[in-house]
């Protein structure tokens, strides 16, 4: 009979699954070096099948190690998680991966506890993360927003990625890190494109400002929408 001793640890609405305090003990988080390029790379890949994580290169992510965090448990690297620029006061969490048989352990936690860390130490104004499933994120004190509150992030990614405006992502950002997120003053909801069709890395930010609030395609308004099954753990 296996008798290790087991521990829980709160979070926002319950608590994590038992974990062996032996396991717990060996778990290391930390920045990622160089050297670890290839363990992410392969965590990442790993996890490409369910259609929610974007490809990464393998030298894209040597060239940024610096900006991902990563969980080590007994030398394996078992986690990772980027801090991405996207201007000045906003930063996302990209690439967020917990291997198979960590999910349900706290680890993922322990990524975002890490980026939200370094966020703050950033002097981002906001920090924001996109996702098919929401939930995890809401646990961590995210709220979803409407994607035009968020025009870095349209003008750096979304304009030209291949599922544009149809995605299914939903836009959440950190209510527990920096200022939040500035909301476009409502006299600028006025009828207009909407910035998904209009966003270009010269424009991020002109563009919102021609959204009317109820228009525009789907994605831009995922926090209408209420979540649908994941089998995130």
């Amino acid at each position: 009979m296996n008798t290790a001793v087991t521990s829980t640890v709160p979070i926002a609405h319950g608590v994590v699954p038992a974990v062996p305090l032996s396991a717990a003990a060996v778990l290391d988080v930390r920045p990622a070096r160089v050297g670890d390029a290839q363990a992410i790379h392969d965590l990442i890949g790993s996890n490409m099948a369910a259609g929610h994580l974007l490809p990464r290169t393998l030298s894209e992510i040597a060239i940024h190690a610096s900006r991902f965090a990563v969980v080590v448990r007994n030398s394996q690297l078992v986690a990772c998680g980027e801090l991405a620029p996207l201007s000045p006061g906003v930063a996302e969490v990209r690439s967020l991966v917990v291997q198979d048989d960590e999910r349900g352990l706290g680890v993922g936690r322990r990524v975002i506890e890490e980026l939200r860390r370094r966020a703050r130490a950033g002097r981002y104004r906001t920090l924001c993360a996109f996702t098919h499933d929401p939930r995890f994120f809401v646990r961590l004190g995210f709220s979803i927003v409407p994607h035009f509150w968020l025009p870095e992030k349209v003008a750096a990614d979304c304009w030209s990625c291949p599922l544009f405006q149809k995605c299914g992502q939903y836009a959440m950002v950190d209510t527990q890190s920096g200022s939040g997120v500035v909301r476009p003053a409502i006299q600028e909801l006025v009828s207009g494109a909407c910035p998904c069709r209009t966003a270009s890395p010269s424009n991020p930010l002109t563009a919102a400002s021609r959204l009317q609030m109820g228009s525009g395609s789907p994605g831009c308004h995922a926090a209408s929408r209420k979540p649908r099954h994941s089998t995130w753990r």
